[in-house]
Formats: structure tokens, sequence, C-alpha cells
């Protein structure tokens, strides 16, 4: 060190800290780690995968009319309506017929004549039971489940209601109509007749939503693209605008 040079003194501190500096070091053997979201290195279940790769791949893919019909669902307004209806027209479950069948059992116990009654009117489902009251024309309404899988369960209802002139509509979820008939999930359900004081609602949402279905559906799903490739596009985009710009 130069003779004539002095150091810089290092400035003097008038207060100490209250808080010493107590840094965390996060190897191994020392501290804790920060709990973190791991669920981006989780290796799910074969069967999610599968769902997941499955939602993915409907998405990119271009979808016929056929198969895109099913996305042409009736309004939150006209299912509430619709359900409200449905809902006075659920079938009998297992307890209510086993009721029923005991009464009559005791009825012919005793030699007793069970009173006639007319046959009750309530919601139809299974598909091979719709497809028949479809093709003899008994139906009145046919609601279609939007998301049943596969597809090709019912890719084919609509075309035969059009045909048969039998009103169809498709809704959102298979399990709101399974509830309707006392089970998980149901394809479709049909009505094959209403009590006097609910034909004109029957009427009037058959009306509303005739004019959706009437034509057959010839528009193609147009494919969703990843994030990745929207990048690769819009670069792409950028590229042909540029040379555009240098020619002109």
């Amino acid at each position: 060190m130069a003779k004539g040079r002095k150091t810089a003194k290092k400035p003097e501190v008038k207060y100490a800290h209250l808080f010493k500096k107590t840094p965390r070091d996060f190897r191994i053997g020392r501290d804790i780690q920060p709990t973190q979201n791991l669920s981006r290195f989780v290796k799910w279940p074969k069967y999610i995968r599968i769902q997941r790769q499955k939602a993915i791949l409907k998405k990119r893919l271009k979808v016929p009319p056929a198969i895109q019909q099913f996305t042409q669902t009736i309004d939150k307004n006209q299912a509430m309506t619709l359900f409200k209806l449905l809902s006075k027209y659920r079938p009998e479950t297992k307890k209510e017929k086993k009721e029923r069948l005991a009464q009559i059992a005791d009825a012919k116990v005793k030699n007793e004549k069970a009173a006639k009654k007319d046959k009750p009117k309530v919601l139809k489902y299974g598909l091979n039971h719709i497809t028949s009251l479809v093709e003899s024309r008994k139906a009145s309404l046919v609601i279609i489940a939007h998301d049943v899988d596969p597809i090709e369960l019912v890719v084919w209802l609509p075309t035969l209601c059009r045909r048969m002139q039998v009103p169809f509509c498709i809704v959102k979820g298979k399990a709101r109509l399974g509830a309707l008939c006392h089970m998980k999930t149901a394809t479709a359900v049909a009505l094959t007749g209403v009590d006097k004081q609910d034909e004109r609602a029957l009427q009037q949402f058959v009306a509303s939503v005739s004019g959706m279905y009437e034509e057959p559906y010839r528009t193609w799903g147009q494919p969703e693209l990843g994030v990745k490739a929207m990048h690769k596009v819009r670069a792409r985009q950028r590229e042909i605008e540029k040379e555009k710009a240098k020619r002109f």
C-alpha cells in the first residue's frame, strides 16, 4: 500500500439492529423446506390422465355436425320450466312398487276386487323403450342428455325424432335426467302424456324449442388451439406482416 494513501473508515453504527439476520439454509439436512403446491409433479392415476387427454383431444379435433349438435342445449330458463314439469311425472320407487304389489296380493288373498285405476302418466326411460315409443309416435316429448358417453348411443336419436315428427330437446346433464328416474344417470327420457292441467305448459315448451331442432345441424365444430400453437400462429402472422411491410 502507498504511504500517502489513506484508507476509508467504516461508518460508525450508532444503534445496533434490534433483530439480527438469520437467513435460512435449505440444503440437505438444514432448515425445513417451505410448503409448496406439488400437484404439478404428482403422477395422477391412469384413468384421470385418460380423462384429461380425452378432453383436450376433443377440443383439438374438428367435430362433425352429428356430434356437434349435442352442444346446442336449451337455456337455463327453459331447463327450469322443463324440469319443473318433469318432476311431477317421476316414476315410482322400488319401495313404492313393493307396497303397491303387496296391497294387490292382500286383495287377492281376501278375494277382494281391486279398484281399477287408470294407467299412471309417468316418465319413460331406457333407450330401447324410448326408441320403440318414438317409432310408434307415442312419445309427446323426448329429452336427450348432451354428455352421453359413448355418444354413439344417442347420436342417431335426433334424426329419428325428426323423421317421426316427434318433438325433442337436448339438455345438460345425464345425471339430472337420472335423478328424475331414481337412477345415477339416464341417456334420455320421454313423456307419453300429461294431465289436463299441464297440457298447455307442455305445448308452450314444445313451441319454444321446436325452432332450435327443426332443421338438421350442418355446422362443423371448429378446433380450439393450445397455448403453444396459438403463440406459433401469432409469431408466423407477425413475420408475414413484416414481409408485407418491407415489400410496400
